[in-house]
């Protein structure tokens, strides 16, 4: 595999031609590079005017590698050849280097290149690349690409530390100027004139919009007057070393060149707008700067983004009010490394109301709607700051998290949404302070933790009860001026506090369907009609005994009887209800009979439940244990009221309501699930528990449980 390496754009802010007088010093041996041992000049040339001068040097190296590597390969100098090419008049010097021991074996090549700053010719700009292919070495291979790729490595620090070492030299012995180069005739002519002032046409440094505000160093960086302002993201457009040190931090000499080589990928690659910097140098460190899985993962997420129009989300789309009313979490300040701080009270968030009358649909614009302003935020606090801040801290308080958090269908959205941001947004969490964590914790973090890149894991902080207030805790990484006040701080918090989602705004799956913008087509909701004659049926097969069917399912109209059978034959397959006599379709949700009518309870099928009343505006979640395999049907009836029992004579109020045939239909939404045996015991601790509540959200309550064959039903009817 061949390695390469591409540097950023290194300027001296000295004239080319000084510049030039100082890295003439490094021949024929250099102090300040030990392993450059000597050189010896093998070819010059130099034109007539004396604008050109080629000079071909072999230089002697003294590797640092192991003795015994040394004496296998049985060398103890590497020799390489050099080629400057130095043109006075255009104030270019491109430098060439090739390795001639072990040239059969191990392949490397070396371009750099000294030119004038296309915007401030007083200016120097110094590029360099590389790449090396080792072919076969006694078996070393691998050693000595980790040699090769260290001593280069080491050298790149050193280059600029090394011109500015001459430059010092040059300046006390007096020698602060050098004169152009001009032609030999006494009055050079207009042409002449105008290319010694040419810059280099090799070279474009384009320097981001952020650094021409600022600059690029403590100097201030002005621009010829009249110019053009330099635009990002053209492809001729390259960074500067000390840009990448203020905006995006100190970086290795490989992660520099990983950075502008996959920048320079995107930019011939992809037309139109590519990331900024910050973001691109987050897939790379997401994927230990490995470019070819940095490259697949950047244009798998660069596909989404436009797809789905992400850019503009935060212009285009606002969250509707049940959003902003009941989802608990909000900017806040900053901490103490600059980084803007996002504020979650998940404990006391309804997780399952906000699914219920969103959909997961909108849960997870609104949370890329967070990402987006997270980005945003991270540039003003690197503007602010004056140093580079490419993430977030997020505090989690979990103070009133219970079982019902669990629910296994919202648990699934938060796995989605996780899934999507961990892919498009990597490396954007910071810091993440969980406090108050409860006792209900451990299984949510067993649930969600495989799905969190290991990366991000150990940029996790948990505090149980109040450990947040002791040492190590909070005040280490907030200010104690901007702590909530709902953590005992003196801070007032515009985060809203959540609470429970009314019922009223809850809406059916067909409603959350028709969303306009679809970022994933799964729907965890089916819905239903019920009609008096006319129950709604699902079928599910157990292969395996001790299988666990679970549900969850509301009442939306209606009140309705649950009852669950198994038949050791399968069903006919399903068939759409004709209704009868009615002829009425069923706009709100489909209507399935499976259970035949020639069918007899205790022959062909048998009850494994007793039935459960559910009434309208009721929520139910449960489970039951299968003792066989075979084929379990759960079944929604219509509930009638029964007749008045001291006469046989029907009521004036039910002769009314069977004229009235809306009145003999009801609605549920529901959702099943199963599960084996094993898997299931966080599923059953959360429902034997979620009778009690809400946290201190819930109002009023009232929970009824019946088992039968090793299954639980859990009800709650909130107010």
């Amino acid at each position: 595999m061949v390695q390469k390496y591409q540097s950023p754009v290194r300027v001296y802010k000295h004239p080319f031609e000084l510049i030039m007088a100082a890295y003439e010093r490094r021949f024929p041996t250099c102090p300040l590079i030990p392993m450059f041992v000597d050189s010896d000049t093998v070819n010059e040339f130099r034109s007539e005017d004396g604008a050109i001068h080629v000079i071909e040097r072999r230089c002697k190296l003294d590797i640092d590698a192991p003795r015994l590597l040394k004496k296998i390969a049985g060398v103890d100098y590497v020799y390489f050849i050099q080629k400057n090419s130095l043109n006075s008049r255009e104030r270019t010097l491109h430098i060439e280097a090739h390795n001639e021991t072990f040239s059969n074996r191990v392949i490397i090549n070396e371009h750099c290149c000294y030119s004038v700053h296309p915007e401030n010719e007083d200016w120097t700009c110094f590029e360099q690349s590389a790449s090396l292919d080792i072919k076969s070495f006694f078996g070393f291979e691998s050693t000595v690409e980790k040699i090769a790729m260290k001593q280069y490595t080491s050298n790149i620090k050193k280059g600029k530390e090394i011109i500015e070492y001459y430059l010092r030299q040059l300046e006390e012995e007096g020698i602060t100027f050098v004169p152009r180069w001009t032609p030999p005739a006494a009055a050079p002519s207009l042409e002449t004139s105008l290319s010694c002032k040419k810059p280099a046409a090799s070279l474009t440094v384009v320097v981001p919009d952020p650094a021409l505000k600022e600059g690029l160093s403590s100097e201030p960086l002005s621009t010829p007057s009249g110019a053009p302002e330099p635009t990002a993201g053209t492809p001729d457009d390259k960074l500067d070393a000390d840009y990448i040190k203020r905006y995006l931090g100190d970086l290795t000499p490989l992660q520099e060149s990983c950075l502008i080589r996959l920048r320079q990928w995107l930019q011939e690659t992809h037309k139109g707008k590519i990331p900024k910097d910050e973001h691109i140098l987050r897939f790379l460190r997401a994927r230990d700067f490995n470019i070819d899985k940095a490259r697949e993962t950047m244009c798998q997420s660069l596909t989404w983004r436009k797809q789905h129009q992400v850019d503009y989300i935060l212009d285009t789309w606002r969250p509707p009010q049940v959003l902003q009313d009941y989802y608990a979490g909000g900017w806040h300040h900053h901490d103490k490394d600059g980084r803007p701080l996002y504020v979650l009270r998940l404990g006391q968030m309804d997780t399952k109301g906000l699914v219920r009358a969103l959909g997961e649909e909108a849960l997870l614009r609104y949370v890329l709607s967070i990402n987006e302003e997270g980005l945003r935020r991270c540039e003003e606090n690197t503007k602010v700051f004056g140093r580079p801040i490419s993430s977030w801290t997020c505090l989690v308080d979990l103070e009133g998290l219970n079982m019902r958090h669990l629910w296994r269908p919202g648990v699934k959205a938060l796995l989605r949404i996780i899934e999507v941001v961990e892919a498009n947004y990597p490396e954007t969490l910071g810091r993440l302070l969980i406090l108050r964590a409860p006792r209900v914790f451990p299984v949510l973090w067993t649930l969600v933790s495989p799905f969190i890149d290991d990366n991000t894991r150990r940029k996790f902080l948990i505090y149980a009860g109040n450990d947040y207030q002791g040492p190590g805790g909070l005040l280490d990484y907030i200010d104690k001026e901007i702590i909530p006040d709902f953590l005992s701080g003196e801070c007032m918090c515009e985060v809203p506090e959540g609470g429970l989602v009314p019922k009223s705004l809850y809406r059916t799956a067909e409603e959350l369907e028709n969303e306009d913008l679809k970022l994933w087509t799964e729907t965890i909701y089916q819905s239903a009609s019920v009609f008096k004659g006319a129950p709604h049926e699902i079928l599910i097969q157990i292969v395996d005994a001790s299988s666990v069917i679970t549900w969850d399912f509301d009442v939306c109209k209606g009140d309705i009887v649950f009852n669950i059978y198994h038949s050791k034959r399968s069903p006919q397959p399903p068939k759409k209800d004709s209704l009868g006599a009615h002829s009425i379709t069923s706009p709100g949700g489909n209507n399935v009979q499976l259970i035949d009518r020639v069918w007899q309870l205790g022959r062909d099928y048998s009850m494994v439940e007793s039935p459960l009343i559910c009434k309208e505006g009721e929520s139910v979640q449960g489970s039951h244990v299968t003792r066989w395999p075979g084929f379990y049907i759960l079944q929604w009836k219509f509930h009638s009221t029964p007749a008045c029992a001291a006469t046989s004579l029907p009521r004036v109020d039910d002769v009314l309501a069977s004229l009235q045939v809306s009145s003999h239909k009801c609605k549920v939404m529901y959702y099943t699930e199963v599960i084996g045996s094993e898997d299931f015991r966080g599923s059953m601790t959360s429902l034997e528990s979620s009778h009690s509540g809400f946290s201190q959200l819930s109002a009023a309550t009232t929970s009824s449980s019946q088992s039968h064959s090793s299954s639980t039903i859990s009800r709650w009817r909130f107010c």
